[in-house]
């Protein structure tokens, strides 16, 4: 066999990868476009429900305002095509497991779907406990120290702007249990290690919040403190690894 053709079988399977990844990747492209389009007939109702935090807190005579000609379209637009990505991650996340599912060892593929939904989930719990419970507050609170001469009328981009980072923050923080559990799982370090570096831990859960989230330290809190009882959480779950990974040398001492 020559050396041409050697290269021709070799290459084969990483074209039919590639090929692969791209039909997954269209796949996926197009999901968030039907997403998109089935919603953009209530843009402007959704743009309603994401704006009612702050809406439902502004005094009397107060209301949200556009200070950019474009922006009455393109907020709505924006918003629309985060929901329409935000709906469309299940089948993003199947597209790209289906891909790598057939290089993975059956035990590898036990522990992936668990962790696949479980991820899922914990971003859209972030994203609700955004909604439902940071912005009430952080808004009740911006809202109420205000100088009682200052009229809050609040730019409808710049509004979006904030909530889309506090729910992609919130969204990502809720992942921390699943990172804890992996890390501890992979052997990068263990429950013992993390319990020590608790301390340091939680100031970078305060240094996060403070990078991540608006420049007050009410938004930040809410982040923070959310983080480290995430990351508790995670401690928790590790220590199932812990177990399991004792159980062979007790059943071999047992043995002996």
């Amino acid at each position: 066999m020559s050396s041409e053709t050697q290269n021709n079988q070799s290459q084969a399977p990483l074209v039919s990868h590639l090929i692969e990844l791209r039909n997954r990747l269209l796949k996926s492209v197009l999901a968030i476009l039907i997403c998109f389009l089935a919603l953009y007939a209530i843009a402007n109702e959704l743009y309603l429900a994401i704006s009612e935090p702050l809406r439902a807190l502004l005094p009397e005579g107060s209301s949200l305002i556009a200070t950019e000609v474009a922006s009455p379209f393109l907020a709505p637009l924006k918003l629309t095509f985060f929901v329409a990505v935000l709906i469309s991650i299940p089948f993003t996340l199947y597209q790209a497991w289906a891909f790598i599912a057939p290089a993975l060892y059956r035990n590898e593929k036990k522990l992936a779907i668990p962790l696949l939904v479980s991820s899922v989930l914990l971003f859209y719990g972030g994203v609700a406990f955004a909604y439902y419970v940071v912005l009430p507050l952080v808004f009740g609170f911006f809202t109420s120290v205000g100088p009682s001469e200052v009229t809050v009328m609040t730019d409808i981009n710049s509004y979006l702007n904030f909530v889309l980072k506090l729910f992609f923050a919130f969204g990502v923080t809720f992942e921390i249990p699943i990172a804890t559990y992996l890390l501890i799982k992979a052997g990068v370090t263990s429950v013992a290690s993390l319990s020590k570096k608790r301390p340091y831990i939680i100031l970078g859960c305060f240094v996060m919040g403070m990078l991540i989230t608006p420049p007050d330290i009410f938004s930040q809190t809410l982040l923070a403190i959310p983080m480290w009882m995430l990351f508790e959480v995670g401690l928790l779950a590790g220590r199932t690894v812990k177990v399991e990974e004792e159980k062979p040398s007790e059943e071999s001492t047992q043995t002996e």
